[in-house]
């Protein structure tokens, strides 16, 4: 039985451990390191790649512990790119931009059907069984190790090909699909919420960080707020075309109002809320660095991303006894189980809905005032 450690180089500043699942000891001892996480999609464990971390690693796991470098990691086949490949991803693609699928879902289905187009080459995939399929997936997840939300994406893009290009039964194609981790979403303290939308001096930076908490908005809806969509007198947001092409609104925080009015005067953007240095909407990318400064500004967990504060948004809703339905309606969740696993980390009972940003401030200034 052993452990096995990757990205243990000196370029890597995490590195990852897998553990076996009979080793309970290991385990538990690992779990108390500092920086510790665990990833559930891909089965392991990761912590910061320090010197005292592997050595705490080598007391605990001794001889049973294996070092694996990275660039041995197991990858998906590489392949020629045939004009019988071009020809039935040109098909895929023509299918998925007719179907308005998202940016997202389009790059996803292309990068992982391509290894299947190239498998069965050399058939007529309109005569590729179930059986075939599940034997393709069989080979590639032991053999490439391929973790269960990857395994997931390709088969469905496998099955968008068959049923929706092909126009192939439904029924033909359900294959056996792996289980899906269920792990808890990270969230912060209302304290360490307080002082991380707080540590920016830039104020579109505040304001961005506010809305991503006080809203409990996507990193993607966030920059594509336009001006007409903040409803100061309702004390709402409206979020236009968001996860499933789906319209909502979300609750306006009064404290919030008044930093995105301060940020207006300021700036007057012209359309986006948001707009970069040279106009257009502002990018995720400028919106994850932001972030990440304040996070290390405020020692704040070091595996938070602007999506933590969408998390610490519902959760802090359920502790304030805010009914689960609304909390749905305001995340835009199409399915109440969506929403229901916040209710592992605390629990609810039936209120009004208040941003949950405005009592931290209520919280703080009457703190700060004995």
């Amino acid at each position: 039985m052993k452990a096995i450690i990757t990205n243990a180089d000196s370029k890597s500043k995490r590195i990852k451990i897998k553990i076996p699942y009979q080793a309970k000891y290991w385990r538990s001892e690992v779990k108390q390191l500092r920086g510790i996480w665990w990833h559930g999609n891909q089965k392991l464990w990761s912590l910061p790649n320090t010197p005292e971390n592997i050595t705490a690693l080598k007391l605990i796991i001794g001889e049973n512990l294996e070092f694996q470098s990275s660039e041995n990691a197991k990858s998906l086949p590489e392949f020629e790119m045939t004009p019988k490949i071009a020809y039935q991803l040109e098909r895929m693609m023509t299918k998925l931009v007719l179907s308005a699928k998202s940016k997202h879902t389009i790059t996803s289905y292309r990068s992982h059907i391509l290894h299947y187009f190239a498998h069965f080459e050399d058939r007529d995939l309109t005569t590729v069984t179930k059986e075939e399929i599940e034997k393709y997936f069989y080979d590639i997840i032991s053999n490439k190790g391929v973790s269960p939300s990857r395994q997931n994406i390709m088969i469905n893009a496998i099955k968008y090909y068959h049923e929706k290009v092909l126009g192939q039964e439904r029924t033909l194609y359900k294959i056996t699909r792996p289980k899906k981790a269920h792990t808890l979403p990270e969230v912060l303290s209302e304290a360490e919420v307080y002082r991380l939308i707080n540590s920016p001096t830039n104020i579109k930076h505040k304001a961005i960080l506010y809305l991503l908490y006080s809203s409990g908005l996507r990193i993607s809806e966030i920059v594509k707020l336009r001006i007409e969509d903040i409803l100061s007198t309702e004390k709402q947001i409206f979020i236009k075309g968001a996860k499933g092409k789906k319209d909502r609104y979300t609750v306006l925080s009064d404290v919030t109002l008044e930093i995105i009015r301060d940020y207006y005067r300021l700036h007057k953007p012209s359309y986006w809320l948001f707009e970069g240095s040279e106009g257009g909407q502002y990018s995720t990318s400028s919106i994850n660095k932001l972030f990440r400064k304040a996070a290390k500004a405020t020692n704040t967990y070091e595996w938070a991303v602007p999506h933590t504060l969408r998390h610490s948004f519902a959760t802090h809703l359920l502790q304030a006894n805010v009914n689960l339905r609304y909390i749905q309606n305001l995340l835009g969740h199409e399915s109440p189980e969506t929403t229901q696993i916040y209710t592992h980390i605390t629990n609810v009972n039936n209120d009004i809905v208040q941003s949950p940003l405005d009592r931290i401030m209520e919280k703080m200034n009457k703190n700060s005032k004995q």
